[in-house]
């Protein structure tokens, strides 16, 4: 098979195509959209649509030079790729028909609701269509909608601290999860896989989590991006069981990752992971240092925002008797804003930072 026929595989471009013509030029999202010339978003975005999402025609031919100009072993993985996977099935979704637009506007403002900790207004929105939708696999745009509806109904539960049993962020994940694998999107599935393992982390269970992070870190469904928080979460579980020093070896090349990617969120975050690194393990001055970096270029201002970062500068400044008094109103000041948000899980996370200080303030 030469390769103009093998360029004529791919008939028809969806963003299912185009992620596996990015697998076979083993290209990372940001180095396929540099070689198409297009915008790393539009990559991702057409990644996560699948086969519902179709490029304009200027970008389909665009993506056909992009084939033809391959080398014959990337144009061979390709049209391999195409076999394994099958061309998806044509979209005639039995029963209902849904408002696909109104949908996928609600789910961009339960988004913004869950920024701003808005979980009832977000309930709302996400019971509207979780409630109605009837799941089709020949839907494919209702599965995909669905599938992001329930990850985002796992990110709520998962805010709310409802993080296992049978009516929570862990059942919801699986279930998206359900969903995606059988779109075939791989990403989607990748990012519900990292998910779940925080879901262990904050569970406590931070052995078994620290190993699967690091397997993601070098997991090429996940974005460079994806790979880079699961690189800083293995320092953050690894600090929790102890091993600060370890957790910082992790902890400072996802800071350098963050910088060279300008995510200035997470170049914050990570340095307050950090600070809570040094704190562990004893530097107090190199854990000032840090969590001064985190305070003066915090990259966000929402109620789940600011109690982390506030409950990391407590937890920094009650590990120091000059600075406990201030720690102590800092951290009552955090837990009011989570009893006022719903945010539960942060408020056992300051309920067990007050217990052990006034536990060691007691022993001494």
């Amino acid at each position: 098979m030469d390769g103009n026929q093998l360029a004529a595989t791919a008939l028809h471009w969806s963003g299912r195509e185009a992620r596996l013509l990015r697998h076979a030029l083993r290209m990372s999202v940001r180095a396929f959209a540099g070689y198409l010339g297009v915008a790393p978003r539009t990559v991702a975005k057409w990644e996560s649509g699948g086969t519902s999402t179709v490029p304009r025609p200027d970008t389909q031919a665009i993506l056909d030079t992009a084939l033809s100009r391959a080398e014959p072993d990337a144009r061979r993985r390709f049209d391999l790729l195409l076999r394994q996977t099958g061309r998806p099935a044509p979209e005639t979704p039995a029963g209902p028909r849904y408002d696909y637009e109104a949908w996928a506007d609600d789910l961009d403002r339960t988004l913004a609701c869950l920024g701003r900790q808005e979980f009832p207004q977000a309930q709302l929105l996400l019971d509207r269509w979780l409630g109605r939708f009837q799941p089709n696999s020949n839907d494919t745009r209702g599965m995909y909608l669905y599938g992001r509806s329930l990850r985002l109904f796992g990110e709520l539960q998962q805010d709310q601290g409802v993080i296992s049993g049978p009516l929570s962020a862990q059942q919801t994940y699986r279930k998206a999860l359900t969903v995606f694998t059988e779109l075939g999107t791989e990403r989607r599935v990748a990012q519900l896989e990292l998910q779940l393992v925080v879901l262990d982390e904050m569970a406590g269970r931070l052995e078994s989590a620290a190993r699967r992070y690091e397997s993601l870190t070098a997991d090429e469904r996940l974005s460079e991006h994806d790979r880079a928080r699961a690189r800083l979460w293995v320092g953050t579980a690894l600090s929790k069981r102890g091993l600060n020093e370890s957790a910082t070896r992790h902890i400072v090349p996802a800071i350098q990752r963050f910088e060279s990617m300008e995510e200035a969120a997470d170049w914050s975050v990570a340095h307050q992971k950090l600070a809570l690194a040094h704190r562990g393990a004893g530097d107090l001055s190199a854990a000032a240092r840090a969590i001064d970096v985190a305070l003066t270029h915090r990259a966000g201002d929402t109620p789940m925002q600011k109690v982390r970062l506030a409950t990391a500068h407590a937890h920094i400044l009650l590990s120091d008797r000059v600075t406990a008094e201030n720690g102590m109103t800092l951290l009552d000041g955090c837990a009011r804003i989570s009893s006022q948000y719903g945010l539960m899980h942060q408020l056992r996370s300051i309920d067990s930072i007050r217990r052990t200080y006034e536990r060691q303030t007691y022993d001494e």
